[in-house]
């Protein structure tokens, strides 16, 4: 089950190259439910995903370089690029100093800087364990408007609708 918000943001952080990053590259053979292939630096995958906007099952299946590209050329719309930054997000707790986190929190942003023909745009993802943690989160001040339920946000729209 992926459990996850989406949100515009206000500015991109200044230590953004400090960070880990991966660039990717997806493309979608199949909307209703989205069936895609993505490059992740050197690895690749066909995600089946099912209904849902913030959750819904996804399943990842690895595939090898040539059935990824073989697949790509079946893919309809358009291919999206973009680098992710992976930046760790400290728990509430900490940022307010006030005591030690559970040993099993951690969430990381995933902040995804889109290439042509999508650029400027900049979006930010968090997963989450739960529905309850997804829905209690507090984004951090440089994060915009949330745009979890908003279809024309998702991938498989920009890369199929747009």
């Amino acid at each position: 089950m992926e459990i996850e918000r989406k949100f515009t943001i206000k500015q991109i952080p200044e230590n953004l190259d400090s960070y880990p990053s991966r660039h990717i590259e997806q493309c979608y053979l199949n909307a209703f439910p989205v069936v895609r292939v993505r490059k992740e630096d050197d690895e690749y995958y066909l995600t089946y995903k099912g209904n849902g906007m913030m959750a819904r099952e996804e399943y990842n299946l690895p595939l090898s370089r040539d059935a990824y590209f073989h697949l790509r050329e079946k893919a309809d719309g358009k291919i999206i690029s973009k680098r992710r930054y992976l930046i760790p997000l400290p728990h509430p707790a900490v940022q307010e100093g006030c005591r030690k986190p559970p040993a099993d929190y951690s969430l990381t942003i995933e902040l995804d800087v889109f290439d042509p023909p999508f650029a400027p745009l900049v979006m930010a993802e968090v997963e989450f364990g739960s529905r309850e943690a997804a829905e209690a989160f507090v984004p951090p001040e440089w994060f915009d408007e949330d745009v979890t339920y908003r279809q024309e946000y998702h991938n498989s729209y920009m890369a199929l609708e747009t």
